[in-house]
């Protein structure tokens, strides 16, 4: 049975417990569970039924041209028995040519029915991207590892940091400050999502939208919380997307080589036809006789041996007209292709699909890890320098979590002075992310954007020219101690020695900053904070200089930084803004838990006072960057008449300023009528929807769910337009499915993706695309020029 549709993100979490008949601190009793079971069934997803052997063989000699080579071998066979038997002796020879053309056909089958059961593989890969236990409650305790599969909705469910999403489920209460979902293989959002308990006052919205809400398969990267399970198995969004992959699965198309080669056997058909026929017909004379002594209309003599013979002629000419090796080359020919290609790190996984990339007039592609790194990392950052009217502004170069990609423009020969120290110290210190090293890359634990800090801190070194130059050019050292490939960050180390963490205040949704309370050998307590830059900038009175001085924030010095800030946001920008506060009145001398003002901590309402008056220090511009190589992919697209489209799930702005920057669009051309969420367009008319795909230039749709890119390839190929989709999450694989090739990142690519694919690019880069397309051009001309050579000689005898 169906669960009935219950939008729980738009109601209050008291209606959600009447509406499921629950109470949290009791859960379900294990009567009521197994009533709810045997209505809902259990929570995982359907195992779809493979089509049985019969029908994957049928299937493929389900072609024109093969259909032609079966009757052709099958008229070889009787004709090399009956002139066996004419004969009087069998030899093996004359059974060489039917052989030879049933061979090419097993084979040609094997590797379909392959092909077929190799595809099917996406679905298993969903299925292992669900949780396997989770910590819920029944009776009135909690069973720290019911197998998940046992949920029902109702259950109350208790998840925390590092844990797996079970179901779709809705927040109840938050059990710390702040909580944040990796949800990006599902949504395509670049950053983990911030999650609460407070309802969106919509009957209808986009996933990225659901703040209140659980996704299955999705991630818990920060913060604990208590849910009720809303939807399971099949109705959660992950098994919403299996649905969509078992569809797009149904609606394959035959590539533009089948096409021409049906159109290739069905006039090869007709002139071997008429070819026999004529032949057979021309030599009527030798098997009709007719009487010339009373010659008439009906006076003949019909010899049906010599019929038979001339008609053993017209057939053995047409059986020489086939040309039975036409298959095997095709396959010789993409299977050089696949050779080919994967020296040029595109894997393919389906040999049609090699022609087919030659064909390719639409590219659309992901944003967030298929033309971006997907990793965060800082692009620039200022501070004030020696008095209010000067803002010193610094870029960063390199795009990934490794220390030692680029370095800071001009910053060689100058010293840290007592604002860039401040800054450091605070995101080394006000930080708990980590960097390991997988393979050739490397990677971050916790958050992307304090793994991104982390790295900045890296790159600016220490406090004195001699003792940072040294560390940085010392290979990063590995911590085996921890984790065999965690980088060890000597200079994030050095800063945190310094100061001693006696507390956090954890972030929360609605002061959008965090700060923890430190000690230093000074004897002194301090607050370090960072956060949103509205945030932290409104509860700031002063700013420090470049000399270590503090001056008073007016309005002229105001406006001069949140200029700067706006300029770096109209880039895409992520800005945070860092400062600290010296006079902690009660906390000055705070030390532990029995400390009298520790009470205070307990509550989050008294942390946006405790984080007041405070010392402004600067500001830092993040971003997920675009792959250096995005520019000139997107030139050579251009230049060989393929459109490109950005699909993503990330929001506008973000996705907006990096087409800017790979030059999909100009700066100066207007994103009116070429940017677009999902929802936004799905809205329009059909005809609206179509006249925008087929302008030229680039179009940029964010926002997209899964049903959004299925549907806008979907719209491509019902235009006449060979589409290639690239993606890595989750929400890709419907729509990498349902293209005409879909490609999946190798390295950052979930396991769905891939399987979905039809090619898989081993390095990530969309450049590689660009190659891909080149020699599958070079592929398709090739096995046309033969198909013309093979139709004029069998035309031709």
């Amino acid at each position: 049975m169906e669960e009935k549709p219950f939008p729980a993100w738009s109601r209050s979490m008291e209606h959600c417990l009447k509406e499921h008949n629950v109470k949290l601190g009791k859960g379900l009793s294990s009567f009521e569970a197994e009533e709810r079971r045997e209505m809902y069934g259990w929570n995982e997803l359907k195992k779809e039924k493979g089509k049985p052997l019969w029908r994957l063989i049928l299937q493929q000699f389900d072609d024109m041209l093969i259909k032609i080579l079966l009757v052709a071998a099958f008229i070889s066979f009787v004709l090399a028995y009956l002139e066996g038997n004419e004969s009087g002796h069998t030899e093996l020879e004359v059974y060489v040519e039917p052989l030879v053309i049933f061979s090419i056909l097993m084979i040609n089958a094997v590797v379909g029915i392959w092909q077929e059961t190799n595809a099917e593989k996406a679905l298993e890969a969903l299925k292992s991207m669900q949780c396997e236990y989770a910590k819920v409650q029944r009776d009135g305790r909690y069973i720290p590892d019911l197998p998940a599969r046992e949920l029902v909705p109702g259950d109350i469910v208790e998840l925390r940091v590092g844990d797996k999403v079970p179901a779709d489920m809705r927040i109840a209460t938050l059990t710390t400050s702040s909580f944040r979902v990796e949800q990006s293989s599902l949504t395509g959002e670049s950053m983990p999502v911030i999650k609460g308990t407070s309802p969106v006052l919509l009957d209808d919205c986009e996933l990225q939208a659901k703040d209140c809400m659980l996704f299955a398969g999705t991630t818990v990267v920060n913060g604990s919380c208590i849910c009720i399970v809303t939807s399971i198995g099949m109705n959660t969004e992950i098994g919403k997307v299996q649905a969509q992959i078992s569809e797009a699965s149904q609606d394959e198309q035959d590539t533009p080589l089948t096409k021409k080669l049906d159109e290739f056997g069905e006039m090869l058909t007709t002139a071997i036809g008429i070819v026999c026929l004529v032949v057979w017909a021309m030599n009527y004379r030798n098997f009709i006789t007719w009487d010339s002594v009373n010659p008439s209309m009906w006076n003949f003599y019909f010899s049906f041996e010599k019929c038979t013979y001339y008609f053993k002629i017209a057939v053995t000419l047409a059986v020489a007209a086939i040309p039975e090796g036409l298959p095997a080359v095709i396959t010789t020919c993409l299977a050089l292709g696949t050779r080919k290609m994967a020296q040029k790190h595109a894997i393919v996984r389906k040999l049609p699909s090699v022609e087919t990339l030659g064909c390719t007039t639409v590219i659309c592609s992901d944003k967030t890890g298929t033309l971006t790194t997907n990793q965060m990392s800082v692009n620039e950052f200022f501070t004030v320098g020696e008095n209010l009217s000067t803002i010193r502004v610094f870029h960063v170069d390199g795009t990934t979590y490794n220390p030692k990609d680029g370095g800071i423009s001009g910053w060689c020969n100058r010293n840290m002075d007592e604002s860039l120290q401040a800054l450091a110290g605070i995101c080394a210190i006000c930080n708990d992310a980590g960097i390991y090293r997988d393979g050739y890359l490397f990677r971050a634990t916790g958050l992307p954007t304090e793994a991104a800090l982390k790295v900045l801190v890296e790159k600016m070194g220490l406090p004195g020219a001699k003792v940072r130059n040294r560390i940085r050019d010392t290979e990063f050292a590995f911590d085996f101690s921890i984790n065999h490939n965690t980088v060890r960050l000597d200079c994030c180390e050095w800063w945190t020695k310094r100061s001693k963490r006696l507390a956090a205040l954890e972030f929360d949704r609605v002061r959008k900053s965090m700060s923890v309370i430190v000690h230093r050998p000074t004897g002194s307590n301090h607050l370090l904070v960072k956060g949103a830059f509205e945030s932290v900038f409104e509860r700031s009175s002063h700013v420090q200089l470049s000399d270590g001085s503090v001056a008073l924030l007016d309005e002229s010095s105001k406006w001069l930084i949140m200029s700067n800030v706006q300029a770096m946001s109209s880039k895409g920008l992520r800005c945070l803004g860092f400062a600290f506060k010296d006079d902690l009145g009660e906390f000055s001398d705070y030390n532990s838990e029995t400390h009298p003002a520790h009470k205070r901590l307990l509550d989050p309402a008294n942390y946006p006072e405790i984080e007041s008056n405070l010392i402004f220090v600067g500001v830092v511009g993040l971003r997920d960057p675009p792959r250096d190589e995005v520019h000139k992919a997107i030139e050579d697209c251009r230049c060989a008449g393929i459109k490109v489209m950005v699909i993503t799930g990330d929001n506008k702005s973000t996705a907006e300023a990096i087409c800017k920057e790979i030059a999909l669009f100009s700066d100066k051309t207007s994103l009116r009528g070429k940017s677009f969420t999902g929802k936004e367009f799905m809205t329009l008319p059909a005809d609206q929807q179509m006249e925008i795909l087929s302008k030229p230039g680039g179009v940029v749709f964010s926002r997209a769910e899964p049903r959004h890119k299925q549907d806008i390839v979907r719209l491509l190929k019902d235009m006449g337009e060979i589409v290639a989709m690239t993606g890595d999450g989750v929400n890709d694989a419907p729509a990498l499915k349902l293209a005409d090739v879909g490609i999946a990142m190798g390295i950052t690519g979930t396991e769905v993706a891939k399987q979905a694919a039809d090619m898989i690019l081993a390095d990530d880069n969309f450049s590689t695309i660009v190659s891909a397309v080149a020699e599958g051009r070079a592929i398709y001309s090739n096995m046309k020029s033969f198909i013309r050579w093979a139709s004029r000689n069998s035309s031709g005898f």
